[in-house]
């Protein structure tokens, strides 16, 4: 080895050292399984190499001294960084080989995991209104969607591996942590959704997005539901990768949030309301294509009237206009709860339709709902239970989603009550081979029997 090629040798294992000293310095803030040392995370969010892997034996150069430094200083005259705030980039591993996922057992609330993420500048890519209380484990098993699906998509995207208990006792161990594994079956995917008719959910690996340091919310209302369609036609375009739930709500909602939850409407009543959620990284950036997006619907007279939100407080208050529908509509007395998918173009037809079907027998139909999916929220109210608007609503309410060839059912899953309704949005042979991996896995039918599959 010739001088020069000895001395860029030197260089670079001293600089190995410098590298070793800034991460033996760092303290490692993340805990139990979320891993965060993806590209653009702070360094005190790292977990780095030192701590990664603590029992390796490492060489001489571990340890780094000031003749070190100065070495390096003289061979690289000016290039030597040892600021530790100007080193972060360089022990950020850009290859992304340690993701930012989180490993949770079934039984952790959705909200706590949500606030436990929050703290490593994550977010959890699951949003529900029942967030308080639902448990991870039951949103996997039904597959669960809730309002950030338009930006994060679903859970067969977000989860990376999953632990279950099978009928057997077998613990299936497909807890993985890859973002790509293409070896065999994706084993996982059976149990999202699978309502707890295969196995029983107790871990999971979730892939956690960083979370948008900017959120702002708007609140439109406007005319008609092609109005409604028309503002979602226009964030898309004006919005693009900043926006991250698009809500609508009919007058009839809004009276529920009115008269039975006593909220108040931040804008004059219209027949239908929007709500626009952005989630990026630039405040003003973000707050300036909100704005501007507002301003062209008011002028194009597609929205009728409209307030921005970007305090969390007044964010908070226009959410809880939404959220907390399937909380109010109890207090009409008993509610008659569909949830389902339809094109865009025959979305809010169901709702005239089915208005028009019980009128004189229900206290109220309302819709809303995920425009963003195209997933509809149809609620019925009564006084009691009364059998005789439920033989009005149903088979009513599959027959017509199925001739839109839609689902019966978007995010809520089948149970006990809707599951001879399966056919109405699966052919024969889909439900027959679900039949057989049924039969494979738990052939004597004892997890949560009686659910999801026909009868016959």
């Amino acid at each position: 080895m010739s001088a020069l090629n000895r001395k860029f040798f030197a260089a670079s294992t001293i600089m190995s050292r410098i590298s070793s000293l800034v991460c033996s310095s760092c303290h490692p803030v993340l805990t139990r399984n979320i891993q965060t040392q993806g590209g653009g995370y702070r360094r005190s969010e790292m977990k780095l190499t030192s701590q990664r892997y603590p029992k390796l034996k490492r060489g001489p150069f571990a340890t780094l001294t000031d003749g070190d430094v100065s070495c390096l200083e003289r061979l690289l005259s000016g290039r030597v960084i040892t600021d530790e705030s100007e080193l972060e980039g360089y022990n950020t591993d850009w290859l992304r080989t340690v993701k930012g996922t989180l490993v949770c057992e079934a039984g952790c609330i959705l909200a706590k995991l949500d606030d436990y993420v929050s703290e490593q500048g994550l977010i959890m890519p699951l949003d529900l209104g029942a967030k308080g209380s639902c448990h991870i484990g039951g949103n996997l098993a039904t597959n669960a969607g809730g309002v950030r699906l338009l930006r994060y998509g679903s859970l067969h995207g977000s989860v990376l591996g999953i632990e279950a208990v099978l009928p057997s006792g077998e613990v299936l161990d497909c807890l993985s942590t890859l973002r790509k594994d293409n070896t065999g079956y994706d084993l996982k995917q059976l149990l999202i959704g699978s309502e707890g008719t295969l196995g029983i959910i107790t871990k999971a690996t979730i892939l956690c997005p960083q979370r948008p340091s900017a959120v702002s919310i708007a609140f439109l209302g406007c005319n008609s539901f092609e109005g409604v369609l028309n503002i979602f036609k226009e964030a898309k375009q004006q919005l693009g990768e900043i926006l991250s739930a698009f809500e609508f709500m009919d007058s009839a909602s809004m009276d529920v949030a009115i008269g039975n939850l006593h909220l108040t409407n931040p804008i004059s009543d219209t027949p239908f309301y929007v709500l626009i959620e952005t989630g990026g990284s630039n405040k003003d950036h973000d707050e300036e294509k909100l704005s501007t997006l507002l301003e062209d619907l008011m002028n194009k007279g597609t929205a009728t009237d409209g307030t921005l939100a970007t305090e969390t407080s007044k964010i908070l208050a226009i959410w809880s206009l939404r959220e907390r529908l399937a909380e109010g509509l109890l207090h009409d007395g008993y509610c008659y709860k569909y949830d389902v998918s339809l094109p865009l173009s025959s979305f809010y037809q169901l709702v005239l339709d089915m208005r028009q079907r019980v009128l004189g027998s229900a206290r109220r139909v309302v819709g809303y709902g995920h425009v963003g999916d195209g997933n509809l929220h149809l609620n019925v109210t009564s006084p009691q239970y009364d059998q005789k608007v439920m033989d009005l609503i149903e088979p009513y309410i599959y027959d017509w989603v199925a001739g839109q060839k839609g689902s019966v059912s978007a995010e809520h899953g089948l149970g006990f009550k809707k599951r001879d309704f399966i056919y109405h949005s699966k052919s024969a042979s889909a439900v027959s081979l679900m039949k057989q991996i049924k039969g494979l896995i738990d052939p004597k039918g004892i997890m949560n029997p009686y659910k999801l599959l026909p009868s016959s």
